[in-house]
C-alpha cells in the first residue's frame, strides 16, 4: 500500500536532522499564545487498559500515557514540555549540538495540575502522527483547551520513537518493522481511544459532556480518528489532518479533512475512495505550501532552533512546506477550534 510506506518514510524523514545541525548556544523555546479567554491546566495520567494485552509487547498489559489539557484556576507551575529523558533520548537521536534539557524546557502556557474551572465541558480527543509523541499536538491542545474544551492527548504506546513511562523510555515498534503494521496499529488505537474515553468520562476531576464528544488526528492519528468514530459512535464529529483512510470506513457523523500537498499526492486516493461514503457534513481542504507536520510543534520549534537551512531540502518541504510556521499552525488551530465548536459543542 503507498500510503503506507510513505507513512513510515516521513517518520524516517522526522528523525533525519543531520549530524551538522547545530546551535551555537541553546535558545529560548516557546509555543505560541493559545489566544483565548481561559487560562489552561494540564495533567499527565498513566492508564493501564487491565483487559487487554499491548500489541506490540503481548506479555504486557495495554498503557497508555495521557495528557489532558483544560480550562484551569491560575495558579501553579508551568509543565514541563517534553519530561527531561524524552528530551535528551530526541537531541541524541537527531545528533543535535543542544544541552539535552532543551526540549524539556519549550516555555508552554498551561499549569500543571491546576484546578479545573466549574462548568460542563466538551472534549477533543487528539492522537499524534505515527512516530510523534503526544506532546507534538500541544499548541493546538492549547489553543482548544483556552477556548472552553478539555482536550486529551493520547500516547499510544510503542508507537512513538521517544515516550516516558513510569518504568522509563519506551521507543516506536511498528516504526522497523518489515510489511504493512500500521493498519493493524490503527484499529488498536481505535480501543484505546475508547478506553481513555471511558476513563475520563468517570473521573470527577472533570465534567465533561458525554453527548459533545470529538477527536483528531495527525497522519495515522488522522487514520485512527475515523476508526474511533467507526468504532464509538460517541465520538460525534473528527478531524483527519493528512491522514490515510485504512479500509471501508463509513461514516454519517461530521469529518473535516485538512491536507497538505504530500498528504494530497500520496494518501489523496484513499481520500477519493472513502469520500463517497461519508454521508454526513464533511469538507476537504488543501492548505497550499504547507507540509505534512505543519499541524505539530514541530516547524515552530524547527524554526527557533534554526535548522531549516542544516535540513535535507526535499525534507523540508515535505514536512514543513514553504508557508510560515505560525501562519500555517494557527490556521489548523483556528479551523479545529471552529469545526469542534459547530458540530461537537453545540
Amino acid at each position: 500500500m503507498k500510503s503506507l510506506v510513505v507513512l513510515v518514510a516521513v517518520i524516517a524523514g522526522l528523525l533525519g536532522v543531520p549530524a551538522a545541525a547545530s546551535a551555537s548556544a541553546s535558545p529560548e523555546l516557546s509555543l505560541p499564545s493559545p489566544g483565548g479567554p481561559f487560562p489552561i491546566g494540564m495533567r499527565t495520567l498513566h492508564l493501564t487498559d487491565q483487559r487487554r494485552a499491548d500489541p506490540w509487547v503481548p506479555e504486557k498489559r495495554r498503557e497508555l500515557m495521557v495528557n489532558v489539557w483544560y480550562p484551569a484556576a491560575p495558579v501553579g507551575r508551568a509543565p514541563l514540555y517534553m519530561t527531561r529523558a524524552e528530551s535528551a533520548a530526541a537531541i541524541a537521536g537527531r545528533k543535535l549540538d543542544l544541552p539535552p534539557d532543551t526540549l524539556s524546557e519549550v516555555r508552554v502556557h498551561s499549569r500543571e495540575n491546576a484546578p479545573s474551572l466549574p462548568g460542563r465541558r466538551p472534549l477533543v480527543l487528539l492522537s499524534p502522527g505515527a512516530g510523534n509523541n503526544r506532546i507534538t499536538l500541544t499548541a493546538v491542545a492549547e489553543r482548544l483547551a483556552a477556548r472552553g474544551f478539555v482536550v486529551a492527548g493520547i500516547d499510544h504506546a510503542y508507537e512513538a520513537w521517544e515516550t516516558e513511562f513510569p518504568d522509563g523510555l519506551r521507543q516506536c515498534v511498528p516504526c522497523g518493522l518489515p510489511g504493512q503494521p500500521w493498519p493493524g496499529a490503527i484499529a488498536n488505537r481505535a480501543a484505546d481511544t475508547s478506553f481513555v474515553l471511558d476513563t475520563l468520562l468517570n473521573d470527577r476531576r472533570w465534567s465533561i459532556d458525554p453527548a459533545k464528544i470529538g477527536m483528531a488526528g495527525h497522519s495515522a492519528g488522522g487514520a485512527a480518528t475515523a476508526a474511533s468514530m467507526v468504532a464509538d459512535r460517541r465520538i460525534r464529529a473528527g478531524v483527519n489532518v493528512d491522514g490515510p483512510f485504512y479500509g471501508a470506513v463509513s461514516l454519517d457523523r461530521p469529518l473535516l479533512l485538512l491536507a497538505s500537498p504530500i498528504g494530497e499526492t500520496n494518501f489523496g486516493t484513499s481520500w477519493d475512495e472513502t469520500w463517497p461514503r461519508l454521508t454526513g457534513p464533511k469538507e476537504r481542504y488543501l492548505l497550499e505550501n504547507s507540509g505534512h507536520s505543519s499541524v505539530t510543534d514541530a516547524a515552530i520549534l524547527v524554526d527557533q532552533l534554526g535548522l531549516r537551512s542544516s535540513m535535507p531540502a526535499d525534507l523540508v518541504r515535505n514536512q514543513y512546506g514553504s508557508i510560515d510556521s505560525r501562519v500555517a499552525l494557527d490556521f489548523f488551530r483556528d479551523r479545529l477550534t471552529g469545526f469542534f465548536k459547530q458540530w461537537s459543542a453545540r
